[in-house]
């Protein structure tokens, strides 16, 4: 991964509601998936693929995951059809290296559940209200450029508690009409692979063409893409640098 390379970027979405429902249909003609490519494809420096849901092996394999610097993943309505070896072996990606962004409704996907460790739950309601939510580390890369707040006239509501472990960064806050708040922006580090989790992108509101909304998710996948990437699975047993009593001494881990 040289600086002269572009970031490959792969964004998986499950693609259901946009071929059931017409106005998301209407919203997002060519998918979820398809507004965020284009997001990539605006800024520039970036190598993106796409995968689905009802794909053969949903998309995702090993090979793929490991030519993959950051995958970003937007689920919903059928996180029980995601098999378990996929989120397996997106997770073994993350410890090796590969960045993770999580969407909106993928806080319950599997492949959140077992990178973070919990449940990933958290109070909800549609109600068609706004949502304002606050710029807390105008320093970070993952909000440069963004202003004090970003407001969107309608959104899902997200309330705490939410279930994750205390973010390594807190990066925005949200505030919504009903009163909740919200911890919108955060990330994590697993292994040798960082995760970023960003909640506004209800399918039914047309979140993911605000200009702010896809300039963080762009700027959260630069972030988070691959440094190095290592297979940490095993432990290993290096020959000594310097001369050591009993060199050939065997032990049992």
């Amino acid at each position: 991964m040289s600086d002269s390379s572009p970031t490959r970027v792969l964004i998986w979405n499950e693609y259901l509601h946009e071929i059931e429902n017409d106005g998301v249909a209407a919203l997002y003609p060519n998918g979820i998936h398809g507004a965020l490519a284009d997001a990539f494809g605006e800024r520039g420096g970036f190598a993106v693929e796409t995968a689905t849901l009802r794909e053969p092996d949903h998309g995702l394999s090993e090979a793929r995951l490991a030519d993959t610097d950051v995958l970003l993943w937007w689920g919903h309505k059928a996180h029980a059809e995601v098999s378990d070896e996929a989120a397996r072996m997106v997770h073994e990606a993350v410890l090796s290296g590969m960045g993770l962004v999580v969407l909106h409704s993928g806080h319950m996907s599997k492949v959140f559940q077992r990178t973070l460790g919990t449940h990933g739950t958290l109070r909800w309601r549609e109600a068609d209200e706004k949502e304002r939510l606050w710029n807390l580390r105008p320093d970070h890369p993952i909000l440069e450029g963004i202003p004090e707040y970003v407001e969107l006239a309608q959104e899902e509501m997200y309330g705490e508690r939410f279930d994750v472990p205390e973010p390594d960064e807190l990066l925005m806050l949200s505030w919504f009409q009903g009163g909740e708040v919200f911890r919108s922006v955060a990330t994590w580090r697993r292994g040798l692979g960082r995760v970023v989790y960003v909640r506004p992108g209800h399918e039914t509101y047309p979140t993911y063409h605000d200009p702010h909304i896809r300039r963080i998710v762009v700027q959260a996948g630069a972030w988070a893409a691959a440094r190095v990437r290592q297979d940490a699975r095993r432990c290993t047993n290096p020959a000594s640098l310097e001369p050591v009593p009993n060199p050939g001494k065997e032990h049992i881990l």
